[in-house]
């Protein structure tokens, strides 16, 4: 197994990154107009003609608009489809759990991947993921890198043959085909050295991002490259953190001895705190950017969902309903809707042009923890600690 403990990959080119973020370069190892009718014209035509023609245009016009109606306003609801026992990445990002066609959805389920069809409702296959001289396997999170590729976030029990059980495993990250059922190419141990904070993996940006002593490691699991992101003047480490898909911004949350919940921005290229998200009320718990970049929701602990502008941080809106802390909330693809996961036991559908609440969905019976969008929009997820739960939208009578 190879270790990305340390990061230090490719020696820290720049040709390494993908292209929007060289875009960003890091301190480190990363990152004719007609003509008007003349009066001679006029003169030409038979005077009477012509007068007739002066009378005409001298008098008011009216003009006469018919109103025209427009095509009626699309209604939609969202419709439990399926429930299955498992997780949707309690601890990481759920965005990648989605194939890239969104006809399916991976769930975690111990040391089991199952992929539920997403219109259908029902489970299509369960993979039994097992790895050389390991056992309890507990799969902590499944994403889509490709149509029938998941990559896998685990840990195991070392147990060589003729040996004594080994100890539990450090972090691993493998990829596993969906098709054959088994192991593609190495498994990577991540986080070996200890000492980190936060290891979240973010689907859209590509890069699993481990925090520690003021610097985020990056490392894309294709290539197995990396870099290091250094921000000096972030002494404490933050428990909640996201970066935005293009690369240009990093909000940090839950930094530790800070008494200010209000995230913080951090612009990637020049290192350095340059705004906050400000208004909360208590402990955020969650923070995602829209596809685009352009903006930016907060889960929180006051039971509020907040949306934020990018870049100009200022709040949009602040969407009220959830009883209880919100976990986790997240754009639909096309950014105009935003999906919320509670304690309350409730998913919660918001528009995000004027805030209203959309619909209210009840079906779980625990706590919801995370909450996804399909990549069409036509379907999302939320996940309590055993089950995930998945609606399909549908058109409805106004």
């Amino acid at each position: 197994m190879k270790s990305i403990c340390n990061l230090q990959l490719d020696g820290g080119t720049p040709s390494s990154i993908p292209h929007r973020l060289e875009k960003a370069p890091l301190r480190a190892t990363l990152f004719p107009k007609g003509k008007s009718a003349g009066v001679s014209t006029l003169l030409t035509l038979p005077a009477t003609f012509c007068l007739l023609f002066l009378a005409f245009w001298l008098l008011p016009v009216r003009a006469q608009v018919e109103s025209v109606a427009g095509p009626p306003a699309t209604h939609y609801r969202w419709s439990s489809n399926g429930r299955v026992e498992g997780h949707l990445a309690l601890h990481y990002s759920p965005a990648g759990a989605f194939s890239p066609d969104s006809s399916i959805l991976a769930v975690a389920s111990e040391d089991k991947t199952v992929l539920l069809g997403v219109r259908e409702g029902n489970i299509q296959k369960v993979l039994k993921v097992h790895l050389p001289d390991l056992t309890e396997l507990n799969i902590h999170s499944a994403n889509f890198l490709a149509t029938n590729e998941l990559l896998l976030f685990a840990n195991a029990l070392i147990s060589v043959k003729g040996r004594k059980p080994g100890g539990s495993t450090p972090l691993l990250a493998f990829q596993w085909d969906t098709i054959e059922d088994r192991l593609s190419g190495k498994v990577d141990t991540v986080g070996g050295g200890g000492g980190f904070g936060p290891i979240l993996y973010f689907p859209r940006l590509g890069y699993l991002v481990l925090y520690k002593a003021t610097n985020f490691d990056l490392w894309e699991p294709r290539s197995g490259r990396g870099g290091r992101l250094t921000v000096p003047d972030l002494t404490q480490t933050p428990n909640v953190f996201a970066f935005s898909p293009d690369g240009h911004w990093l909000l940090l949350a839950q930094i530790a001895l800070s008494t200010n919940p209000d995230p913080v921005v951090v612009e990637a290229k020049e290192h350095r705190f340059v705004d906050s998200l400000r208004g909360h009320q208590a402990t955020v718990l969650g923070i995602s950017f829209s596809r685009d970049s352009s903006k930016v929701v907060t889960a929180c602990e006051d039971g509020k969902v907040r949306i934020f502008s990018v870049p100009a941080w200022n709040l949009m809106q602040t969407l009220t309903g959830h009883v209880g802390p919100v976990h986790w909330a997240e754009f639909s693809a096309d950014g105009n809707w935003v999906v919320s996961a509670g304690e309350d036991k409730t998913a919660r559908v918001w528009a995000v042009g004027d805030g209203k609440l959309e619909q209210t969905l009840e079906e779980s019976r625990e706590p919801l923890l995370t909450v996804s969008f399909s990549p069409d929009g036509e379907s999302f997820a939320a996940s309590s600690e055993r089950a995930v739960l998945v609606w399909n939208r549908t058109v409805s009578s106004p």
